[in-house]
């Protein structure tokens, strides 16, 4: 198969966008053979292979980039679009999707799941830092709670900076959850969406009475 070379130009804003699209670019596994070079704002990436490869290396070489910008820099809403897979590796901790969304949605931020990527309001570095917490948090907490009761601990503990065995200790003593002796789990008495409002609303009374 004749080999072939091509050459694009990247541009990018500032260092930070470069850090993050040559790091992202390293992790890139790929048939063409590929480097770098550019000064300033402009990344030469020169790009070697056989025609198939080539147009497959540049078509991921341009999803990276717009993935980059996307985390990066908000659009005109003041929204950002994060693949959760790159969350989760940057975080080096993963919790389910719901649990991220409900913790988000009571820190006040706007958020949603489109496609595999979750659009908000809150920039990469801090998502980062709240995946981690969560992560955290989750190993505390998962040999001794059932999936549902971990939606409700898990986003009131970050959004009210409590320990996740106090919301655990909190929900039992407000009646919205109970100790099962045959699984050895706690467990929700009531749905989640009825126990995480119910908890929400008892935490908030307390901020009142502060």
């Amino acid at each position: 198969m004749a080999r072939a070379k091509k050459v694009i130009t990247i541009h990018v804003r500032d260092d930070r966008e470069k850090e993050e699209f040559m790091r992202e670019l390293q992790r890139l596994r790929l048939p063409a053979f590929i480097y770098v070079h550019g000064k300033l704002n402009d990344l030469k990436i020169n790009v070697q292979g056989t025609k198939e490869d080539i147009r497959e290396a540049i078509r991921r070489i341009r999803e990276i980039h717009n993935r980059v910008r996307a985390k990066l820099y908000p659009d005109r809403r003041g929204l950002y679009r994060y693949t959760i897979d790159d969350l989760f590796r940057e975080a080096g901790a993963s919790v389910s999707t719901p649990i991220l969304v409900k913790t988000l949605e009571l820190l006040g931020e706007t958020v949603e799941v489109r496609e595999g990527e979750l659009v908000t309001s809150m920039p990469w570095e801090e998502l980062v830092s709240l995946t981690g917490t969560l992560g955290g948090y989750l190993s505390d907490i998962s040999l001794q709670t059932t999936r549902q009761i971990r939606e409700v601990v898990l986003p009131a503990a970050v959004a009210y900076d409590l320990g996740p065995e106090d919301v655990i200790d909190l929900l039992v003593e407000l009646g919205l959850a109970e100790w099962k002796e045959d699984k050895f789990k706690y467990e929700l008495v009531k749905n989640k969406e009825q126990a995480l409002e119910m908890l929400i609303n008892h935490l908030k009374g307390e901020e009142n009475e502060d």
